[in-house]
């Protein structure tokens, strides 16, 4: 929340332009990311468990080191694709809202430290 203010009071607006643009760029690869690693980490518990295929069978039922292990990866990956990946997207989209509120501000006071070099 603090970036785009301190990036457009001390390096000015065509700064803060490049650190929204990687902000945008970085965010959405890191969403993309969580949401589909999430994704399957959650699914292969789900795959241990219904045992529809020779190869989930031999994984063996609940209580092996395989579902252990696919129960730990549920633990960490629902999260990471429920709130992870979709938080991200409420991010991006703050940094951008609110630097068009302050835009004003930095264009006409942005850019202190070009300014005493």
């Amino acid at each position: 929340m603090l970036t785009p203010l301190i990036i457009g009071i001390l390096f000015g607006v065509e700064t803060l332009s490049g650190v929204l643009a990687g902000a945008l760029v970085s965010g959405v690869q890191i969403a993309i990311s969580a949401s589909n690693t999430g994704g399957a980490w959650d699914n292969a518990k789900k795959y241990i468990e219904a045992g529809a295929s020779e190869h989930a069978r031999t994984l063996g039922p609940k209580g092996y080191d395989p579902h252990k292990a696919a129960v730990i990866g549920y633990t960490i990956g629902d999260p990471l694709k429920d709130m992870s990946g979709p938080s991200l997207n409420i991010l991006i989209k703050l940094m951008a809202v609110e630097s068009l509120v302050f835009a004003p501000f930095f264009a006409a006071h942005g850019g202190i430290i070009f300014k005493w070099l």
